[in-house]
């Protein structure tokens, strides 16, 4: 599949056909940032997707059937890459469609199969067009673009998703006819700051006291937490994690997504880029928030408890992901999607990106127009968000006013 003559795309339906080096080499080439300033996303790792596949938590019978393009020159070098899927449904993807799949079976259309570039289960942005940095890269995306169109015709399949882009990404494609979709996250931004204290220094009076308070109630029971990473992360810590893990998943959305195998394959591959926030009461293991560590960017996943206490959830999820980030010397920390709750614990909106190809035009038409109004709230929404900032504005106020 290709539109040059020496270009090659290839249609793997696993990951495990390319080698990782060649893979990664598109994903996260050396000495090069994406658009949120991060040089290793590792989510586009072959290491995280392969995982994914071996442990079978994607595959055809989970709805999520790999289809990954793999772009090569006129002598079988690699020159791009993108992670993508043939599914049957919408669930995992954290962008909803679920009204448009609605709307267009009452219509007597079939919405499924649809194509999807992502990373399953994961909202978190990255490049979905893994293309290394060159005088031709945007032409080779355009290449990777129409590879995933003739792959889109070749199934019938009426869409296709690029989602949790990079807004370079969602603008360029954009400019290529897709339809395009904003949403928002809350994201903490690391402005230097010494330790945990000197982030506080940073917050208005009232917040800091109320962040102290959550912070002392979290661990009056006898609670402690730590952190665990690298070759700390022994079979045991995986079992005790699954089990809050599958509590949580069972509660909040049904079936969780990723199976028991899945967590012991990344910590055989990845350990040094996980981190286990792990809370203890009377020696055993009461919760845990599960983080993936970027070059620049902490990436909370998830998180479940065995017990409840009261701002413990804060207190793993976002304190101590704030304070690994200033040990760590990280940019940000990414706590996932939703929740208007993270802004009083300084994190802020940030605006998240999708661009959609429709092929029928009827749908087309119906939701570009949709977006179109979606597109204006979600920007007023964040504008209205970020006045609820914690951050003082008084630059005069310092640490000293605290009681």
């Amino acid at each position: 599949m290709g539109d040059a003559e020496q270009t090659v795309v290839r249609v793997l339906p696993e990951i495990a056909e390319i080698e990782a080096g060649l893979w990664d080499g598109c994903a996260n080439p050396p000495n090069s940032y994406d658009a949120l300033g991060e040089s290793h996303n590792p989510f586009l790792s072959h290491a995280f997707l392969d995982a994914l596949e071996r442990s079978n938590s994607v595959s055809a019978e989970t709805g999520w059937a790999p289809q990954h393009l793999v772009m090569e020159d006129g002598a079988g070098r690699v020159m791009g890459c993108m992670p993508c899927y043939l599914k049957g449904h919408s669930l995992g993807e954290y962008v909803f469609d679920h009204g448009w799949a609605d709307a267009f079976a009452r219509a007597g259309g079939d919405y499924y199969p649809k194509l999807q570039a992502a990373v399953p289960f994961t909202p978190a942005t990255g490049r979905r067009l893994l293309v290394p940095p060159g005088p031709d890269a945007e032409h080779r995306e355009r290449l990777l673009l129409s590879a995933a169109l003739q792959l889109l015709e070749r199934y019938e399949a009426s869409s296709l998703h690029l989602t949790f882009l990079t807004e370079p990404e969602w603008t360029r494609l954009g400019e290529l006819g897709l339809l395009r979709r904003t949403d928002q996250q809350f994201h903490w931004t690391n402005d230097g700051y010494g330790d945990f204290d000197d982030f506080l220094s940073s917050l208005a009076s009232r917040k800091r006291k109320a962040i102290r308070k959550e912070r002392r109630e979290a661990l009056a029971e006898g609670v402690t937490i730590d952190w665990v990473t690298g070759s700390d992360l022994d079979e045991a810590c995986w079992d005790s994690f699954f089990g809050f893990y599958l509590d949580t998943g069972a509660r909040k959305w049904g079936t969780p997504y990723l199976n028991r195998e899945f967590f012991s394959r990344i910590g055989e591959t990845m350990a040094d880029r996980i981190l286990l926030i792990r809370c203890r009461r009377d020696g055993r293991d009461i919760g845990a928030a599960l983080n993936i560590i970027g070059n620049e960017t902490l990436y909370g996943r998830y998180w479940g408890c065995s017990e409840h206490h009261r701002f413990l959830h804060f207190e793993a999820c976002y304190y101590q992901a704030i304070a690994f980030a200033i040990a760590r010397g990280l940019k940000r920390v990414e706590a996932g999607a939703q929740g208007q709750h993270k802004i009083a614990r300084g994190y802020l909106p940030q605006t998240t990106y999708s661009a959609h190809f429709i092929a029928n035009p009827s749908l087309r038409d119906a939701v570009a127009s949709y977006l179109a109004r979606e597109r204006t709230f979600v920007e007023m929404e964040s504008a209205a968000l970020a006045e609820a900032s914690p951050f003082r504005r008084d630059a005069s106020c310092t640490k000293s006013d605290e009681t």
